[in-house]
């Protein structure tokens, strides 16, 4: 059966993994309208959620042309990208990430025109970061152990922040300390994807903070990206009880717990993936950490509507 242009496309830019690019966006945007009190401006977040979800295409697509050209991707999965599926050539595939990184280009152009020129230095060091995070350089990020970094920085800090930046026109630390929760379970994200692939990555020759630590220390910092934010949300809303200078995180973040049950859900898949009843749920913990992070995400701008509504009615 023939499959249609969109259909083909969206499953080769591998949408499970948009929530690591879409909710520091999300957050950021409500973090500056709701807690910070600057007016809402809805093209300029349209604007910034298309960007980043064009560079973030673009960055899968290209990460699947350097894995399957160095034999990392040979068997498809569920969580595959479209080269190793055979649903679109290495050629299409090219032509795919130039005209998906161009068109996030010059929307984070029109946006730093629009907002202002910090944006261009936090945009710039987002698309650094999604060309070499993958390519043959002798810097590439993934192959030489800084994915992790990467992507904590790519799709958490830096997107919270220039989301933050576009709606206010101002810099701050707020969003880039309240997002590291979330750009930890970013890392969880990665994480799972690398633990999955270590045997065929270190026979690539692939340096991975997984690949580096091997499968059981790979399960215990697994166990960190996905419990750590929680630590991380109470460490936030206390510290300022003793250090009064640091951003005090609403209570109301607490709600973020509720996550916790699919976490604890996804450590049980992680600790019995070698005698797992269904193999194909291992395989695919990079996408249900995804859907943790979708949910976290979510939670954390929910928290901060609560405490706004909180604070209107008290």
């Amino acid at each position: 059966m023939k499959m249609g242009f969109l259909k083909k496309w969206i499953i080769c830019s591998r949408p499970f993994s948009f929530p690591a690019s879409t909710m520091p966006v999300v957050f950021g945007t409500v973090l500056a309208t709701v807690y910070g009190g600057y007016p809402f401006k809805p093209v300029l977040f349209l604007l910034a959620l298309t960007a980043m979800l064009m560079l973030h295409s673009g960055a899968n697509i290209l990460s699947d042309i350097y894995d399957y050209r160095k034999g990392l991707d040979k068997m498809p999965t569920p969580v595959s990208g479209g080269i190793v599926r055979g649903i679109i050539s290495e050629k299409e595939a090219l032509w795919g990430t130039v005209i998906l990184l161009t068109g996030g280009l010059l929307t984070g152009l029109l946006l730093a025109y629009l907002s202002g020129p910090w944006l261009l230095l936090i945009g710039l060091g987002g698309i650094f970061i999604g060309i070499f995070y993958t390519t043959n350089a002798p810097f590439s990020l993934k192959y030489h152990g800084l994915g992790d970094l990467a992507v904590f920085l790519d799709f958490g800090i830096l997107g919270s922040l220039g989301a933050w930046y576009v709606q206010t026109g101002v810099l701050s630390i707020v969003p880039v300390i309240w997002a590291i929760p979330m750009a930890t379970l970013v890392i969880g994200i990665l994480h799972a994807n690398n633990w999955r692939d270590i045997e065929s990555d270190l026979k690539g020759k692939i340096f991975t903070i997984a690949s580096l630590l091997g499968d059981k220390k790979s399960e215990r910092y697994y166990g960190f990206l996905i419990f750590g934010p929680y630590v991380m949300v109470l460490l936030f809303i206390f510290i300022p009880y003793l250090i009064p200078s640091f951003p005090r995180m609403p209570l109301t973040f607490l709600i973020t717990l509720l996550a916790l049950p699919l976490s604890l859900k996804l450590w049980q898949t992680a600790t019995k993936r070698k005698d797992a009843r269904d193999p194909m749920a291992f395989i695919t913990l990079d996408g249900a950490t995804a859907k943790l992070n979708l949910e976290f995400g979510l939670l954390s701008s929910l928290a901060l509507i609560l405490n706004l509504i909180i604070g209107l009615l008290f």
